[in-house]
């Protein structure tokens, strides 16, 4: 019975970090900061554009981290 408690807990956790995720991918489009935060690099040149979210990635990297933390931390 404890494997299936802990798939259980696992399960909820991991459907608590999704809906964060859809949570952030509605508002980030109304966030205007998400994705335009100092150290995200945005090159365009004549044919191309490329665009890496390096520091909105390391936030929401921390976020998730310490949410996690907390859910498993008991």
């Amino acid at each position: 019975m404890g494997d299936l408690s802990s798939l259980g807990r696992m399960l909820i956790v991991l459907g608590i970090v999704i809906a964060a995720l859809g949570g952030i991918l509605l508002l980030g489009g109304k966030l205007p900061w998400l994705g335009h935060l100092p150290g995200d690099f945005h090159f365009r040149g004549k044919n191309f554009s490329f665009y890496f979210p390096l520091t909105t990635g390391l936030l929401l990297s921390i976020i998730l981290s310490i949410i996690l933390w907390l859910f498993n931390h008991r």
